[in-house]
């Protein structure tokens, strides 16, 4: 029915200036009326002193049947060490690694890599969450059974849709049969036999029934059926007609029936035994449990004890699968199914290895126009008449970088690689030694099947469609580069020109097998757009000739620039040949692999035919967000000889063929030799003491773009130097000498160095460094340029000694960095005392300027900087020292938040923290001086700034709190010390300032700061939690205490969120209801459960026993009077923790949940304070022909909202207080107003949702109870005098009564007579009213009603089936009994209503 709306109201509405803005006026006006009246605190209820209370009654607890509900159990919690397992055979850290490190960088970088994984484990911890996370949760099940019910039968008549009665997931089939005449009297023959439809159906308790029709229309009455439990078998029977079989029943009858083929019988008989089968196997376990019973009927007849036995079996096997398949209270809650993930803590995952696009590249062939047989005799394969060396490497033309190594391929044939002579003959300094250095490869590598690698895996951590993969072609130095690739570039007759091309190669191998020049390039597109697709049917471009003026990267930039522009790439000279190289992805399972340090990835075969892979090193770009913390010992820096710039010198006469020679050495002694640690080529050994750039052919200014890669050894020092030899190589090669004289091949034309260190970190970019004609002993301590000589050897420097070379070197290092600032602090903290007063002050500006490292270095170094401030916020001796190590840590931890990094801090946090090992002299503990420091931070008077990111990312110092707590108190052993003595007074007296500190920003500066306040909130929440499994439980009760003093009544919705998401977590704890101690508290001798003095309200002892299910109730009750958006977030915290008991599998007993319910008996009285909110028997927005109802309850609607009386109240007379109900939805709370009916109706604009009462009014029955109550002194009296008497919506109604039922099913009977014993009458009218209400609530409507609700209201997520009992096997005269009951009920809907005439 249309409800009347007030004049006022319409004039109202029109008003507004617009429209859509009545419902901001009215939550405006209702603030205005909420912030009149006088708020008054809830009162503060002191909780127990747990742990003395456990201790005072420990007899009683260990005397429980059900003590587990009451204690902890032991060991709750223990530190573990993982072993760290890498993805190597081996550890990356060099054997002598450790003991050679001096730097404290270096040591603290080879500590973290070696050390195992610290791990602190929660028993419980899976039960700590919400219900969604439990361990072995019972979901919805996936067969539901599909009932009948007669408010559906009219539909089904009406619609012609399949049957309901198969159950989804059951057996169900249908089709034409013949069914034999079923009168016994006649025998059965051919004529006998009808065709009929059978439609074979499963009911909601499991039983089948086989109906049949007289056509297809099955949602007609079926012309009969068989009750197929009373079936004893199915056997075939074809002796009155073909394809028959017979059903035999229990009575000694039977049903013949027959199909049309052999295959649909046998199919029939197959479904029909299936069924039997599965119904006897239940009948019999059954009977084998009623065993014991048969005794009892001995003394009967015979006939009748079968009668019964068969009439009790049957019944037996009905109630055994009604209860197999009935479900758990909250199982079909739609909460229940829901799918949230937003309390779910992100998987946290062990620090690794991680690559970016992994691509695997193949190096199959490289071939000439060019070919001949090389060998002497003629005899052998056709090939390439010289050697070729091809290098592979990434570039990136968008952002200008190579991205890669070098990966360095030899693809010649056997007999043309015997063609260069020994490879290992250079000049001088220890030449090229063919020993490997045991130190530098791990043991059992296979070296000979590592000489000639063909497949390289790259990465890229930044794929887009403009990184190409280029090769570079070299060969053996002949000439100038358009002489040598001429013969190369015509296609003409090959032959001749191929022996004279093979004569002159093995003259130049023989002679000059060593030196490489510049030869061809080439390049294809690696991917197909910025995903990471590999491009496979790209292929390489054309060899290109090189250019000798354009070989540094910058040129091979350009020439990419041009790759996809053919009229430009056609300018460029070709030569004829074909580079065969594939591209792939990478396999997983990837075996024989090796890293770019050569040591073998696990899942290797060592043998000498093994076809290796090698990982090539990629260069990451230096940003945070492609960064990740090092897990592995990498120590290479690669080394680029860029120009020469030897066109003015006057110090040599020929200095021409330039060739560059490079060592790495550790002295300037004249006898030093060079360290053998340089990457060796294809074919040689793996590492070597030097290595030659290629050779640009009469060029007095080359350039160079060769690549060296250089093993660092783990500590380095001043002396460890770059040393650049300089030849001039005699290309002539017709002087009849040159075979005989070897010294006349190359002539030294200078010397440079460059010294590895400066400013105690590893040099980095570009260098321009003068070159010295000769090299005395002890020339590192000459001054470049010979200006500002001290002391040093007496040096000759070409051309005056202008920097005339050009060097620049790549570090790609785990244990050294580039940052000055992070270098510095590790410097300052290795040479000064921590017990020093005056390093304090040093160390804060060392500190401070840890906030300039670059991000990328933090990220990199993340575990070792973090491990380093902690280790400095113990030693600290000043409070300004353990402040700004705070500082720099909030502001690490804020940069890898910003770069989407956090899941690095929660590995460090969850894998790699540690406190220091606890000793007797141990003073200072991570978590005492965190806490203080936090606290320091979080004054008013410090930087705003800090403090909020501090609140902001909160979580990692409070999980390092309880880290460090966790591991104090067991290797202390403190952890077997009673609660109250495992930590210090002044620890206590430090968390509860930190608490206390945190509050304003919680509850006073939200509005500035919205995401920290809410982020500190959960977080402290966190911490709370997991302190009860640590400290004094009864201190971190004072601790919730303390936070909620913090809120009142009336606060805004963003600090009701808060408050009921600290309640959230906090009651999410594992032992939650140990906590709570679900125990009698009775004075004098120890009570027996059974005799205990239950609590049916919210009083002060019950609250103080059961502190936290107390605290949230009082809460509840209090959200309550509150909006809807705040009503529904405490309802649902409320609902989601009964939901977590009823599927903690810990708690599964009949028993352990009665025990569990007496903790929320108070909820009785809860609702019944607002039972004038939930009694809303409408469950529709629209009307479902209720219409006596409606009729009757017009005139009790306005006592029914009217508010119980209430004195001491101070309102604002000027405002109506009509305008008050209409607008805000709450009646004045004077007593002696009452709103007008259409008022109080309109105060509910969410539909009509129509109430009726009981026989007494709800204004007498409110003071009534409200006198009881105050007796009684509930502690859920409620800080604000305004009561809200607007309806609760129809989902709160819901969710609040599932809990009343959830209570009221799993309480006790004892616990149920004794409540109906102590309640008063109206409590009692109350309790029924609520009762009535669920039966309302939650009837079926039947299938027209849904999907009329579907139609109004939108696509339900999931469609839900009633779980009531089915209707009975079709008899009509049980159906139009329970229609009747049903229409009955329904017009008698109160108890004792009284009809007023208006």
């Amino acid at each position: 029915m249309s409800l009347p709306v007030h004049p006022e109201t319409r004039k109202f509405t029109r008003g507004l200036s617009k429209p859509g803005t009545a419902a901001e006026l009215r939550q405006s006006v209702s603030e205005v009326v909420r912030t009149s009246v006088l708020f008054v605190k809830p009162k503060v209820i002191e909780p127990l002193d747990y742990e003395n209370v456990l201790v005072q009654r420990k007899t009683q607890i260990l005397s429980d049947a059900l003590r587990d509900m009451l204690q902890f159990p032991l060991e709750d919690f223990q530190i573990s060490t993982l072993r760290r397992q890498g993805r190597t055979l081996h550890p990356t850290v060099p054997e002598n690694a450790e003991k050679e490190a001096q730097s404290l960088f270096v040591q603290e970088c080879i500590k973290t890599y070696n050390s195992d994984w610290h791990v602190v484990n929660y028993k419980y911890e899976d039960y700590s969450g919400d219900f969604r996370q439990l361990p072995n949760k019972a979901s919805r099940p996936d067969k539901l059974a599909v009932h009948v019910f007669e408010v559906d039968e009219e539909v089904d008549k009406d619609e012609d849709t399949a049957s309901l009665g198969s159950q989804k997931g059951g057996i169900s089939k249908h089709g034409w049969l013949y069914k034999g005449n079923m009168n016994s009297a006649i025998s059965v023959t051919m004529r006998s036999f009808k065709r009929r439809y059978f439609h074979l159906t499963q009911l909601g308790d499991g039983s089948y029934n086989l109906n049949f029709y007289k056509d297809e229309k099955i949602s007609k009455e079926p012309k009969g059926t068989i009750f197929l439990d009373s079936c004893m078998g199915v056997v075939q029977n074809n002796k009155v007609r073909r394809f028959a079989f017979e059903l035999k029943m229990q009575d000694k009858s039977s049903y013949l029936l027959a199909a049309d083929s052999e295959g649909e019988m046998d199919d029939w008989i197959s479904t029909l035994n299936k069924i039997l089968h599965s119904s006897f196997e239940i009948a019999m376990q059954d009977k084998r449990n009623g065993d014991l019973h048969d005794d009892d009927d001995l003394g009967k007849s015979d006939s009748s004890s079968g009668s019964m036995d068969s009439f009790q079996s049957a019944r037996d096997i009905e109630t055994k699968m009604r209860n197999e398949t009935r479900l758990k209270l909250f199982t079909l809650d739609p909460d229940t199914q829901k799918l949230d993930f937003s309390g779910i803590e992100p998987d946290i995952k062990q620090f690794e290895e991680k690559f970016g696009k992994r691509i695997l590249v193949n190096c199959n062939d490289l071939s000439f126009n060019l070919q001949s047989c090389v060998a002497e005799n003629e005899e052998g394969p056709t090939t390439n008449v010289e050697p070729f060396y091809v290098t592979l490497s990434l570039f990136d033309v968008q952002n200008s970088r190579k991205i890669s190594s070098d990966f360095l391929v030899d693809l010649n044939h056997p007999s043309v690689r015997q063609m260069v002579a020994n490879p290992s003959t250079p000049y001088m300094n220890g030449g090229g030694d063919t020993i490997l250095g045991g130190a530098k490869v791990a043991p059992g590598l296979p070296e000979g099947a590592m000489q000639y690698p063909r497949q390289g895996v790259f990465s890229v951590t930044c794929p887009h469609p403009d990184i190409f993969l280029v090769a570079r072609v070299e060969k053996i130095l002949q000439g100038g580069i358009a002489h040598c690739a001429e013969p190369y570039m015509k296609s003409s007759d090959s032959t001749k020109v191929a022996q004279k091309v093979l004569k002159n190669a093995k003259l130049a191998c023989s002679r000059l097998g060593q030196y490489r020049m510049p030869f061809a390039w080439a390049a294809r597109p690696l991917f197909k757009d910025a995903s990471g697709t590999l491009d496979k049917s790209a292929r390489f471009s054309a060899l290109y000739r090189q250019d000798g003026n354009k070989l540094s990267n910058d040129d091979v930039f350009k020439l990419l620039a041009d790759f996809r522009k053919p009229e430009k790439m056609a300018k460029l000279p070709v030569i004829l040949g074909n580079l065969d190289v594939t591209i792939d992805n990478v396999a997983p399972d990837l075996t024989n692999c090796v890293t770019s340090s050569y040591i073998p990835v696990k899942q290797f075969e060592t043998s000498e035919k093994t076809n290796i892979f090698f990982e090539v090193e990629e260069f990451v770009p230096s940003i945070a967000k492609c960064s990740q913390p090092f897990t592995i010992y990498n120590n290479h820096l690669y080394v680029y000889p860029k120009h020469l710039k030897y066109d003015s010198q006057k110090s040599f006469a020929k200095a021409r063929n330039i060739a560059v020679c490079i060592e790495f050495k550790d002295s300037d002694e004249e006898d030093s030799a060079a360290l053998k640690c340089i990457y060796g080529r294809p074919g040689g050994p793996l590492f070597t003491k030097n290595a030659f750039a290629a050779v640009l052919h009469h060029q007095h200014s080359p350039e160079f773009y060769d690549e060296f890669k250089i093993e660092l050894p783990p500590q380095l020092h001043d002396k460890h130097h770059l040393l650049f030899t300089f030849f001039h190589v005699s290309c002539d090669s017709n002087s009849k000498a040159s075979t005989k004289k070897r010294d006349v091949v190359e002539t030294q034309v200078g010397y440079a160095w460059l010294p590895l260190l400066r400013d105690g970190r590893v040099i980095m970019n570009e260098s321009h460094v003068p070159v010295a004609a000769s090299l005395p002993a002890g020339y590192l301590s000459c001054q470049e340029g010979g200006s500002k000589q001290h002391n040093g050897p007496e040096v000759k420097w070409v051309d005056g000694g202008k920097p005339l070379f050009k060097v620049s070197a790549h570090l790609v290092s785990t244990v050294y960095t580039q940052d000055q600032h992070l270098h510095n602090f590790f410097h300052h903290c290795q040479n000064s005392e921590p017990a020093d007063p005056s390093s304090g002050g040093e160390l804060v500006k060392f500190l401070k300027s840890l906030h300039a490292m670059e991000s990328h270095v933090m990220v990199k170094f993340l575990p070792t900087t973090l491990n380093q401030l902690f280790r400095v916020l113990t030693c600290a001796t000043h409070e300004e020292v353990a402040v700004n190590v705070t500082r720099v840590m909030i502001h690490i931890v804020a940069q890898c938040h910003e770069e989407g990094l956090e899941h690095y801090l929660r590995s460090y946090v969850k894998y790699v923290f540690k406190t220091e090992p606890f000793t007797a002299t141990t003073t200072r503990t991570i978590h005492e001086e965190l806490a203080k420091a936090m606290t320091a931070i979080l004054k008013p008077s410090t930087d705003f700034l800090t403090s909020n990111k501090l609140l902001k990312y909160s979580w990692y110092f409070f999980e390092a709190l309880v880290k460090s707590m966790a591991q104090y108190l067991i290797e202390s052993g403190k952890v077997r010390l009673s609660r109250n003595q495992r930590f210090s007074a002044s620890f206590h007296h430090t968390v509860e300032t930190l608490v206390n500190m945190m509050m304003p920003h919680i509850t006073q500066k939200y509005k500035d700061n919205l995401d920290a306040a809410r982020n500190a909130n959960h977080s402290l929440a966190v911490f709370v939690k997991r302190c009860f499994t640590l400290m004094d439980r009864g201190f971190v009760f004072k601790q919730i205490n303390n936070y909620t003093n913090c809120f009142v009544p009336g606060d805004s919705k963003t600090l009701f969120e808060f408050k009921f998401e600290f309640l959230r977590v906090v009651c999410n704890h594992e032992h939650y209801i140990p906590l709570n101690l679900p125990m009698p508290f009775g004075k004098g001798r120890i009570q027996r459960f059974q005799d205990l003095q239950l609590d049916y309200s919210l009083t002060d002892d019950f609250c103080k026993n059961h502190f936290l299910v107390g605290l949230l109730l009082r809460e509840v009750g209090g959200a309550l009077q509150e909006f809807r958006e705040i009503r529904q977030i405490a309802i649902q915290v409320l609902k989601n923790l009964m939901i977590k008991h009823t599927f903690d599998d810990r708690y599964t007993s009949k028993s352990q949940q009665a025990r569990l319910a007496t903790l929320y008996l108070p909820l009785f009285g809860l609702l019944q304070e607002n039972v004038h909110r939930l009694n809303v028997k409408e469950v529709s927005p629209f009307p479902v022909n209720h219409s006596n109802n409606n009729g009757r309850d017009d005139p009790l609607l306005a006592n029914a909202l009217m508010t119980p009386p209430r004195s001491s109240t101070i309102l604002d007379n000027s405002l109506h207080k009509d305008v008050f109900g209409v607008i805000s939805g709450t009646a004045t709370p004077h007593a002696s107003s009452t709103p007008n009916i259409s008022s109080v109706r309109h105060a509910d604009s969410r539909g009509s949702l129509i109430s009726t009462d009981s026989g007494s009014s709800l204004p007498e029955k409110s003071a009534d109870k409200s006198s009881y109550l105050d007796k009684n002194q509930p502690a859920s009296a409620l800080g604000s005098t305004l009561l809200r008497c607007d309806k609760l919506e129809q989902a709160e109604i819901k969710s609040v009564l599932m809990c009343f039922l959830h209570v009221l099913k799993s309480m006790s009977e004892d616990a149920l007579f004794t409540y109906w014993n102590k309640a008063s009458p109206n409590e009692l009218m109350d309790f029924f009213t609520l009762v009535e209400v669920c039966l309302h609530q939650f009837r079926y409507m039947g299938k027209r009603y849904i999907a009329r609700s579907q139609d109004g209201a939108g696509p339900l997520a999931h469609e839900r089936k009633s779980q009531t009992l089915p209707v009975s096997r079709n008899r009509a005269g049980m159906m139009h009994a329970r229609l009747q009951q049903l229409s009955s009920l329904d017009n008698s809907y109160t108890f004792n209503h009284t009809m007023v005439v208006p």
